[in-house]
């Protein structure tokens, strides 16, 4: 069955993503529970929240392992992108290690202030998430966090300096901004993760 899971956990912003999944005709089911998530032909791991409390909750309910045992396409989202990586230096957390990369927190400057909130340019972004995505495109961002340029960038965006807006390793992809709020652009990526082979 093609069927779409959103992990449940504590972190917010879920009705956006499940709205606009639906404008994408496509209903999905929120759940923890391992098998529906396991059997789930798409999973999209979104948040806005804290790292230390997400990973706990994660971790006591062991939707860790069920995450890392995925093998089909996989979409973190803001929070999930940063749950995807090794340490978050938010409250010091050790997080899922999907990417070997490193979250760090922004440094405000005399023009840009933390957090980064709102509309911001895709630079360099490739793959087959951003098929027929216009090179420099607007997305929405809203995060003080931000996961440094590694093997596994694919796309950046500049914010007092360039940082990864989004990841890929294998099946796991993962974005920074927030697609459900990214207007025609970012209905464009969420179709795109939804019909990757």
């Amino acid at each position: 069955m093609n069927k779409t899971a959103i992990i449940k956990y504590p972190a917010g912003n879920i009705q956006s993503v499940l709205h606009a999944l639906d404008r994408l005709g496509t209903k999905a089911v929120w759940t923890d529970d391992p098998e529906e998530i396991r059997s789930a032909s798409r999973v999209i791991f979104p948040g806005v929240g804290e790292a230390s409390t997400a990973m706990s909750f994660l971790r006591n309910s062991g939707l860790d392992e069920v995450i890392l045992s995925l093998q089909q396409p996989v979409l973190g989202i803001c929070l999930g992108l940063q749950l995807f990586c090794k340490h978050s230096a938010e409250n010091n957390t050790e997080c899922l290690g999907i990417f070997d990369v490193q979250v760090q927190k922004f440094e405000a400057n005399g023009q840009q202030k933390v957090p980064h909130m709102g509309w911001n340019t895709l630079e360099s972004a490739q793959g087959s998430l951003f098929q027929g995505i216009a090179p420099e495109a607007y997305v929405y961002f809203v995060h003080s966090y931000y996961a440094v340029q590694s093997e596994y960038t694919c796309a950046t965006t500049p914010y007092t300096l360039p940082f990864s807006s989004a990841l890929q390793r294998d099946n796991f992809f993962a974005v920074q901004f927030h697609p459900e709020k990214s207007g025609k652009i970012g209905q464009q990526i969420l179709h795109n993760f939804l019909t990757i082979n």
